[in-house]
């Protein structure tokens, strides 16, 4: 079962949903375009500072891939379409490993990934039974937004390619 609309160009990563949450506990409502800020989405629990994680453990940005939530509802039979993984960017078309480092940009906005964002029993309190095993192997990844800029749901994604410095 297809959980959102799948782009036409099947060689082009897409963001198909963006979801934000006021406060931490809120539930996250979708949204078909949000603002980025340095500090995270306009809107959302995060770039307010209200999110259950702080400081350090605090994600600006969190991602998942579309195919990832479409096996966790084939596999675990979990609701997962209306943002109960609580991720706030759905992507199609990015390889698991284009999720672990390096600069995505969406538009004039760009994010550094900065690895992986694991599940924890704060997001099954908040949703259902199973999440975070579901979660468990592809939970999705943080990101730090290092370009500000308008996001909207259908915008073209790329992984830039940044060169690595020798020591």
């Amino acid at each position: 079962m297809r959980l959102w609309p799948r782009s036409t160009d099947k060689k082009q990563a897409t963001l198909e949903a963006i979801f934000l949450a006021p406060e931490s506990g809120a539930p996250v409502v979708a949204v078909a375009e949000a603002a980025a800020e340095e500090t995270g989405l306009v809107g959302d629990r995060y770039a307010a500072e209200q999110g259950f994680w702080r400081g350090p453990d605090a994600c600006p940005v969190t991602l998942i891939r579309a195919e990832d939530l479409e096996q966790i509802q084939r596999r675990h039979h979990l609701a997962v379409a209306a943002g109960e993984h609580r991720r706030n960017l759905v992507v199609r078309g990015l390889p698991s490993a284009e999720l672990t480092d390096g600069v995505l940009a969406l538009g004039d906005v760009r994010l550094r990934l900065t690895g992986p964002r694991p599940p924890c029993g704060h997001l099954e309190r908040l949703t259902q039974r199973g999440m975070v095993r579901a979660l468990r192997k592809s939970g999705g990844a943080c990101a730090r937004i290092i370009q500000p800029g308008a996001l909207h749901a259908g915008m073209a994604i790329h992984k830039e390619h940044t060169e690595r410095r020798s020591p």
